[in-house]
């Protein structure tokens, strides 16, 4: 048995600042250097490894195990969504159908600012909802290259756009996991998470199009901007306060995408912007934009996709889940690391031995509802079995790269959450005091840019969020629910995120591009949301109160 240690220097600040150079690493190896992602994901591995040994005194066997862990996690479930989403739309591409569906969603709007809001806000939603882990990221940026989009705007923005869904992604996976791991009551962490983040779900789509065009730009269609985010914030607020968390981004997101299509039948904006900034050579011409397609050709395109989204919505529900389960599931204990490492007070209230079980549960996998669709949708286009089989291969070599670099960034984070090094970042910002409901937020935010995950984030510090605000006097209800509002935004920068936006749009090996892209939008968004739980506290209490 080994005990972390938080403070193994003695003084906090230095100690946080030896804990966070994995996270240096990683990012100036994509950001500024411009390593290549898996390389760089390599270059933070080694870091997460010698600060864990040397600085942690993680015993070297434990320290490699926690490596091997989190790289299987990369690959299953996440690497197994984004290989199997990536065969979908090849298939789709091949047989041509992905450009009708191009014009179908062209045929919405002709102007490229409608077009981005619907597809990165609004039906990346649905996806966030039903299925989550990188989905979203993936489908739309895919469908914004072929819209023609360049790649670091669809790569980009896409990533923008997929924050305000992301607590309630997965069918409520981040708030079920934080209610676990805090004991506090799930309908309590729903309803506050969804009063937390309505505000944004409706400046999110303001601030993606702002991005894209600029400010006065974005005001010039600012009706249906508001119209999707509105459509999207009520649903949101409702089903979150009233219901709980598993439909809150379905429902939302199909309110959303319907209220945009009706308005924009009778609203279209009086100077299209048919053009796309900084890339005209990459435009789709307008003419090629208007549908020419039969009813029946429309059908052909849009039912791989419709195919997806039954697939993940349906892999999503928990009694579906547990039932693929029950018919088989391995759960391997990671030898040399189950139950050998004791997290102790303060990250937890009594020392607790730590689990580290590895569950392949292939069949509920929802990478395998996005296989199965993948499947069924190329037997409909008219692949042959052999077509099928030809194309996963060359599948597999597109993203080859990627799935090594997922299975890295997920190594780094579970060596850094094995040896303690997280946890040492989390209790330093828990030592600010009066404005701790800020840097609360804050700690949600850098949990999800290390894990790649608002679920990991929640389960990683959930704990300390509760402790720290009984501690102090805030409602530990709040700052847990903050600790995934606040991850939410923390979702665009992380490295799992990025590779798989540079995967959709075959642009892989500018990471650092998009990385720069995003970044200061990550930070803005997550100290707003800081800036809010802090009126909550102290401005506001009455939020607090139940809806």
């Amino acid at each position: 048995m080994w005990s972390q240690v938080y403070d193994p220097f003695g003084n906090m600040l230095l100690s946080a600042a030896i804990a966070l150079l994995p996270v240096v690493v990683l990012l100036a190896s994509i950001g500024i250097f411009e390593v290549r992602a898996h390389l760089a994901a390599l270059l933070g591995l080694a870091t997460a490894l010698l600060v864990s040994i040397l600085a942690y005194g993680m015993p070297v066997p434990m320290a490699g195990m926690a490596a091997v862990y989190g790289a299987a996690f990369g690959f299953l479930p996440i690497g197994w969504i984004i290989l199997n989403v990536i065969f979908l739309y090849r298939l789709a591409s091949e047989k041509g159908e992905f450009e009708v569906l191009q014009r179908s969603i062209g045929s919405i709007s002709n102007d490229r600012r409608l077009q981005l809001l619907f597809v990165a806000f609004s039906f990346g939603a649905f996806f966030e909802g039903a299925a989550g882990f990188g989905t979203p990221v993936a489908v739309t940026s895919a469908l914004l290259i072929g819209l023609g989009f360049p790649p670091l705007a669809a790569s980009g923005l896409s990533l923008i756009a997929n924050t305000a869904p992301v607590a309630f992604g997965a069918l409520g996976t981040p708030l079920v996991a934080l209610s676990a791991v805090t004991g506090l009551d799930l309908h309590e962490l729903s309803a506050m998470v969804g009063r937390q983040l309505v505000p944004f779900a409706i400046i999110v789509p303001f601030w993606l199009i702002w991005a894209f065009v600029g400010f006065r730009k974005m005001l010039e269609v600012w009706p249906p901007i508001l119209v999707a985010a509105v459509s999207f914030a009520v649903p949101q607020y409702l089903v979150s306060n009233f219901h709980g968390p598993w439909l809150v981004n379905v429902v939302s997101a199909l309110i959303s995408m319907a209220s945009l299509a009706l308005f924009l039948k009778v609203w279209q904006p009086a100077t299209p912007m048919t053009e796309l900034p900084g890339a005209p050579e990459m435009v789709t011409p307008l003419n090629d934009l208007v549908p020419a397609h039969s009813f029946a050709d429309l059908r052909r395109a849009w039912t791989p996709w419709l195919i997806l989204a039954v697939c993940v919505f349906f892999w999503g529900t928990p009694q579906v889940r547990a039932g693929l389960d029950g018919l088989w599931i391995q759960k391997i204990p990671v030898s040399g690391l189950h139950e050998m490492v004791q997290k102790v007070p303060p990250v937890v209230p009594s020392p607790h031995v730590e689990a580290a079980i590895f569950n392949v549960n292939i069949l509920s996998a929802t990478g395998t509802g996005i296989l199965i669709a993948a499947i069924i949708s190329g037997l409909f286009l008219g692949f042959s079995v052999r077509d099928l089989v030809r194309n996963y291969a060359k599948t597999i070599y597109v993203v080859r790269y990627s799935l090594l670099t997922i299975s890295c960034m997920m190594a780094i984070g579970f060596v850094t959450r094995y040896c303690g090094s997280d946890a040492t970042l989390g209790l330093t910002l828990a030592h600010t005091g009066w404005a701790y409901p800020f840097f609360g937020t804050m700690i949600g935010w850098l949990g999800v840019a290390l894990t790649g995950s608002d679920t990991s984030s929640n389960v990683l510090f959930g704990g300390l969020q509760k402790i720290t605000a009984e501690q102090l006097g805030i409602s530990p209800v709040l700052m847990a629910a903050a600790n995934s509002a606040g991850g939410v935004m923390g979702k665009m920068i992380d490295a799992q995120s990025i590779v798989v936006a540079s995967t959709a749009t075959k642009w892989y090996g500018h990471e650092g591009s998009i990385l720069r892209f995003v970044f200061f939008h990550s930070l803005a968004l997550a100290a707003l949301v800081g800036l809010l739980v802090m009126g909550q506290v102290y401005v506001w209490p009455l939020t607090l109160m139940a809806p």
